[in-house]
């Protein structure tokens, strides 16, 4: 539709129309105005699924793995498949808007959303965002590249003021959003913090250079909550606030404009955006009748309304896309010996050990999450891999999390119905009950909304699998109650003290009981949250056996060990400190998860160790180990795809898109609500090139199941580089060739180097092939604060190429054009 015929929409509206259209309607729709044919759009969370409306565990989706292990695959044709694949579950559920990608940096491993991030460099970032938004408008869906920007971590999210240097802005946080609007971004979703100053709803980057510079089309969406003001937001090029009803942008701003404050020009542009947005994913319809199947506000479209109750099992061809996608994003950092491959005709016994191993982490924590609709486990996946081959053996070793543990359908019964999982049942003032349903876990983070609803109730029959002294407990806001067997165990009003949204909505706060209960002995547990207002939506019910006594455990796990031809230890970490709503203190894993390391490392010499993460761990016992394979949270179809590369059917394709070491060096807490760059320019691999120590593994390090000789470096011209490298080793491989531009002696601040461009190298044993590698003009060209725009600083230039960032075999030199 061209911009003559959304005028002429635009012009058919009285202005208390065009202001209703500028804020949702709901949670997650905007207003439909039937009288232009537009219809209400819906957006659903992502990166890693598609959600949908609501938090309902029986609404199942296809869950890819982390947005690193997506970056560590470097493979943007995959991504973009990925992306399709998203699109083609959005639209299944009626979805018009997923919320993703996040183009954020990994300026420090504390970040607590780390793992919906990409990568530490510009560059990666941009170029796979740009391949995940490709994906998934190619399915006429909108992709949301967010959080504009500078918004890289979590601690005091909602209000931190980042002060960071006008180039250091330019080349690194604006750098991959620019990306994205070479892609075609259709939305771009503007971040709680402000920027030098300015929350990032009122910002002038909003309009250049987004708007402006960029020449971005779509729609500038805020974050939910962010839009907090009136006359300076509307004033700037923020487009929509979300969620609805919003009080800054409903009667006030209708006000604003009739007074003049807000001009209507600026309203007329946002509702021309809004609309050109419907007609790109489908919602718009002018000339016809059919204004959705539901005028109304609240319904739901028919893609959502018909699924099944328990959600449906994702196809063969997508289970095999998600598998692929955990072997490409795997990274092997060691294999001393060339442990891995394993060959399964030498196997007898395996031994796989960590609590990991049995109850893989697939996602982070926060509004990411999705459901889905099964998960296979590294321990699943081994011994389906290894089954009428080899005896594999489990043992947990040790515990790693104080979070109480939802109850699920492996140990609840309905006491109504009798069948696997909970009954919640909906209670009004006098306790009637004027709605029950069958729930599978008993993380109720959305309960079904009823007229009159005044208390939310959970009951289940807990049939406990050992005798002792269980954990029982409830989590909400507000007034809770925890009864066993009629017994009330707990009877508290938790006040809320916090306003941000992760926390309110998906992490209420735990109240804990402990009771003796014998095996197999059921009991009825019932937890009650009174629904006032403010109180959020999640009610939780738990329950935890006797904690095992690590000591025994580790033992255990050594005694496991040396009984077999191989341990497979899986570590990682825990929602506590990995989620959306607050950062890491520490890189540490949490529990004793080194001593089982080093205790079965040291009990059987042939032992692996995988690596469940979201973002970096300190691993001090590194080098004690002769395999390191880092799965990141890999998807549902987490065991399969690692088996695969243990067992040599895949080579793990994965690379580091970030620096891994100990300890990190940029820090995530504000000082009196400022959160300055004082890095500039040197963030990740750029901040170790200049630090006297080296990080534990480089940006870009990976090892295949084969080896390469890098052997000669051309330039055809400054924008065209050739790479020759042969395959030394015994296999056929993948290796990803990555080319580093430096520049000695610059006039301006420049990183000591910075990645330029990657290509994927594949070659048989003994063979020599060549990889072309394409730079840009911006490749090198660096941010002016003189002439406040891209410059080219005379060369000559250094080029590099190799593996990583700290292993570049190959340079040659170019003299760029300046102009």
């Amino acid at each position: 539709m061209i911009d003559d015929e959304l005028d002429h929409l635009v012009e058919k509206l009285d202005l208390a129309q065009k202001v209703r259209l500028l804020a949702g309607a709901t949670v997650w729709r905007t207003h439909a105005e039937p009288a232009i044919g537009l219809r209400a759009m819906i957006s659903s969370d992502g990166p890693v699924g598609v959600r949908g409306e609501g938090w309902d565990e029986r609404n199942t989706s296809p869950t890819l793995p982390s947005p690193t292990a997506l970056a560590a695959t470097w493979d943007e044709d995959l991504v973009e498949r990925l992306g399709a694949l998203l699109a083609a579950e959005a639209r299944r559920k009626g979805v018009h808007i997923l919320l993703a990608p996040t183009l954020n940096l990994h300026r420090s491993g504390l970040g607590g959303r780390h793992f919906e991030c990409f990568s530490e460099d510009p560059l990666l970032t941009g170029r796979i965002g740009a391949a995940y938004i490709r994906g998934v408008q190619s399915g006429g869906v909108a992709a949301t590249a967010k959080h504009f920007t500078a918004n890289d971590s979590e601690t005091e999210r909602m209000t931190v003021d980042v002060r960071v240097d006008e180039q250091a802005l330019h080349e690194l946080y604006l750098a991959p959003f620019e990306e994205a609007v070479n892609a075609g971004a259709w939305v771009i979703m503007s971040g709680y913090n402000a920027v030098n100053g300015t929350t990032m709803s009122e910002s002038p980057l909003l309009a250049d250079p987004l708007k402006e510079r960029w020449g971005f089309d779509g729609v500038v969406i805020s974050d939910w909550g962010g839009v907090r003001s009136t006359l300076a937001s509307a004033r700037a090029a923020q487009d929509l606030a979300m969620p609805g009803p919003n009080a800054y942008w409903g009667d006030a701003l209708l006000a604003a404009v009739r007074s003049g404050e807000v001009p209507e020009s600026a309203i007329d542009d946002k509702v021309r955006r809004i609309l050109r947005l419907a007609e790109r994913v489908g919602a718009l319809d002018p000339g016809g009748d059919d204004v959705m199947d539901a005028t109304a506000e609240g319904h739901r479209p028919r893609a959502l309304a018909s699924r099944g109750g328990h959600g449906d099992p994702v196809p063969d061809r997508t289970a095999a896309l998600l598998r692929q996608a955990v072997a490409a994003g795997c990274v092997l950092l060691r294999n001393e010996g060339a442990l891995l491959p394993l060959d399964p005709a030498s196997l007898r016994r395996v031994a796989v050990i960590g609590p990991n191993a049995a109850a893989v982490r697939i996602q982070g924590g926060g509004s990411a999450g999705v459901y889905p609709d099964s998960v296979v486990s590294p321990l699943e996946g081994i011994r389906d891999a290894l089954c009428g081959t080899a005896e594999v053996a489990y043992a947990p070793g040790v515990s790693t999390t104080d979070l109480p543990t939802p109850l699920e359908t492996v140990n609840a019964r309905n006491p109504r119905t009798g069948e696997p999982g909970l009954l919640v049942r909906i209670l009004d003032a006098d306790e009637v009950e004027i709605h029950a349903e069958h729930r599978l876990t008993g993380r109720l983070l959305e309960p079904t909304v009823v007229d009159s609803a005044a208390t939310v109730e959970v009951r289940a029959l807990l049939n406990p699998a050992i005798s002792g002294n269980w954990r029982l407990a409830v989590a909400g806001w507000g007034r809770v109650t925890l009864e066993a067997d009629g017994r009330t165990l707990l009877d508290e009003e938790i006040p809320r003290d916090t306003d941000d949204p992760a926390t309110v909505h998906l992490h209420p706060p735990y109240r804990t009981a402990h009771l003796a209960l014998t095996a197999q002995t059921p009991v009825e547990l019932v937890a009650r949250r009174q629904l006032a207002p403010d109180t959020g939506r999640a009610t939780v019910l738990a329950a935890d056996p006797p904690r095992l006594d690590d000591d025994r455990e580790l033992a255990a796990a050594a005694d496991l060990a040396r009984t077999c031809d191989i341990a497979v230890v899986v570590i990682g970490t825990t929602e506590e400190i990995e989620s959306e709503g607050r950062d890491r203190t520490t890189l540490a894993l949490p529990g004793r998860q080194n001593d089982l390391v080093t205790t079965v490392a040291a009990a059987n010499p042939r032992t692996i160790v995988i690596v469940n993460s979201g973002g970096p761990i300190a691993m001090p016992w590194h080098t004690q180990i002769p395999a390191l394979l880092l799965t990141w949270f890999p998807g549902q179809q987490a065991g399969h795809g690692l088996a695969d590369i243990l067992l040599g059917g895949t080579e793990p394709g994965g690379r580091l898109p970030t620096t891994w070491n100990d300890s990190p060096i940029a820090t995530t807490t504000p000082t009196a609500g400022a959160l300055t760059y004082t890095e500039s320019l040197d963030i990740g691999y750029r901040a170790w090139l200049r630090h006297p120590d080296s990080p534990t593994y480089w940006f870009g390090h990976g090892l295949g199941y084969t080896t390469w000789s890098y052997e000669s470096i051309t330039a055809d011209n400054p924008l065209t580089i050739r790479v020759r490298l042969r395959n030394t080793g015994p296999r056929p491989g993948r290796e990803l060739v990555q080319l580093y531009l430096s520049h000695p002696g610059p006039t301006i601040s420049r990183p000591h180097r910075w990645l330029a461009a990657y290509a994927p190298a594949t070659a048989d044993p003994g063979e020599c092939t060549e990889v072309v590698l394409r730079l840009t003009a911006r490749s090198y060209q660096h941010w002016s604060t003189v002439h406040h725009s891209w410059q080219t600083d005379p060369g000559p230039y250094v080029v590099l190429a190799g593996p990583s960032a700290g292993a570049l075999p190959l340079t040659t030199t170019i003299t760029p054009p300046v102009g």
